[in-house]
């Protein structure tokens, strides 16, 4: 059964185009505001504190658990993964995405 999960859209103004710009730029901002999951993913690791700022007034703590439970591996770093996991009251946090290589049995 596939898991099922929601993570409010991220709607496209000059801030967060701007903002998208700085944390995912490899990639047009519109193009990166379209998957929120991976947004979040770089912005935890890459926004600054005016940037998460911004964000938060579109994002609840309800879409950001969701963006860690689901993030891609490889985009949040240690220190940002349990800062972020804390703020969600996730004490010890739980181990971080892994990449998988291969075939999985």
């Amino acid at each position: 059964m596939t898991e099922i999960f929601v993570v409010n859209a991220i709607p496209i103004t000059p801030a967060m185009l701007e903002i998208a710009r700085r944390v995912i730029w490899f990639e047009p901002p519109e193009r990166a505001l379209r998957d929120p999951v991976q947004f979040m993913a770089y912005a935890m690791t890459y926004a600054v504190h005016e940037d998460m700022r911004v964000i938060r007034q579109f994002v609840s703590d309800d879409d950001l658990r969701d963006a860690l439970d689901h993030a891609p591996p490889g985009i949040i770093d240690a220190r940002s993964w349990a800062y972020w996991n804390s703020k969600m009251g996730r004490y010890p946090a739980p181990p971080p995405p892994q990449r998988r290589f291969g075939l999985s049995s």
